[in-house]
């Protein structure tokens, strides 16, 4: 598994893109009368077991994120369960612009289930051709489509025809590095109807290994007008910054890095406005993961606990003595115990960091 921390070499053999230098204040996506403004424009990518309504919010309540998507969700089992429709696209209104992801493979069920999620109130719908999970791919979902061009064309002109809210696709640039579809992907879904990409410049073959090719995402930025979104290794506001500067893009979408730098976004906002950015104390992490459990505290979920052991793993990277918080997470049984030991964990380093100079704490 590849350690969401590290920080791989900036693609710096690219060619500087003259058609932007800086980090853009915001992209808008347009559909006939309909128009949402993403700003800033940085995106919280979808991400299956991460990007629930908690997660979301917390993002949002953070700052510095212009449009926040949705875990992705099976067009088939949203059709037939009310229950899938509750447990992955229920949202609040602090969340918006929101965006809800959908993967499949049929026609039919990916134009309802687009239907459904206009209904509901979404502001764009979005279509998984990236995932590389195989038992997705087993099913001919996510990037598993990137073979059939031809039944591609069939779903973008259906999931168009469907709704009337801005209609968005997130894909890789192919099955291989010898089937490489980027560009033509991205044409044939600007003339389909679609109204921005976010291209993950990782093929299905590579997983999350690797290094993602940038120079992928600045050819479909020079192949269609509409909006495109680069995806893959950024995670600090440089690389945000080198990857618009190098491709030309519209913006830039976050995935795993936001699950263990979740206030990167703000970061970014900082970084655009000033040129600068810090990272946060000990203290500020404190409340982050506080704030955070009590989130998850609150909604009284049965996976509840599960998560926090889940991020304690992202979170805590950067704090000191964070292998003993792990530990004391990892061994609690439940919500309210976990809250208890974070807590006490903070005051105990707060004390520690206020003891004078010289002084011997035994």
């Amino acid at each position: 598994m590849q350690k969401f921390w590290e920080h791989p070499p900036l693609n710096r053999d690219l060619p500087a893109a003259s058609a932007a230098t800086t980090l853009p204040a915001a992209y808008t996506l347009r559909h006939r009368a309909q128009q949402v403004e993403i700003a800033p424009a940085v995106v919280l990518a979808p991400m299956a077991g991460i990007t629930d309504t908690v997660f979301r919010r917390f993002i949002r309540g953070l700052g510095g994120c212009g449009l926040i998507m949705t875990e992705f969700t099976s067009a088939d089992g949203l059709i037939r369960s009310e229950k899938v429709a509750r447990r992955y696209l229920s949202f609040a209104p602090e969340e918006r612009p929101i965006s809800a992801q959908l993967f499949g493979s049929d026609p039919d069920a990916l134009a309802e289930a687009a239907t459904l999620v206009e209904r509901m109130g979404f502001d764009a719908v979005d279509l998984n051709l990236g995932c590389p999970a195989k038992k997705v791919v087993k099913c001919n979902g996510g990037s598993g489509l990137l073979r059939d061009l031809p039944l591609l064309e069939v779903l973008f002109k259906r999931i168009r025809a469907a709704v009337g809210i801005p209609f968005t696709v997130k894909y890789r640039a192919g099955w291989d590095d010898k089937q490489l579809i980027h560009v033509q992907l991205a044409q044939l879904a600007e003339s389909c109807g679609v109204n921005g990409l976010a291209l993950h410049a990782r093929t299905r073959q590579q997983g999350y290994s690797g290094h993602a090719n940038w120079a992928w995402i600045a050819e479909v930025k020079q192949s269609v007008s509409i909006p495109v979104l680069g995806n893959g290794d950024i995670r600090r506001p440089e690389d945000a910054e080198a990857l618009i500067r190098q491709t030309g893009c519209d913006g830039v979408m976050i995935g795993r890095a936001a699950a263990a730098n979740p206030w990167i976004f703000r970061q970014i906002e900082s970084y655009r406005l000033t040129g600068a950015y810090r990272e946060p104390s000990d203290e500020e992490r404190g409340e982050l993961i506080q704030t955070y459990f009590r989130m998850l505290a609150a909604e009284e979920l049965p996976g509840a606990i599960g998560k926090m052991k889940q991020f304690a793993a992202w979170f805590t990277h950067g704090v000191r003595g964070g292998a003993a918080l792990r530990k004391l997470i990892y061994e609690a049984h439940t919500c309210n115990q976990v809250l208890r030991d974070v807590e006490e964990f903070f005051c105990r380093s707060r004390d520690l960091a206020a003891e004078p100079a010289g002084h011997s704490h035994v």
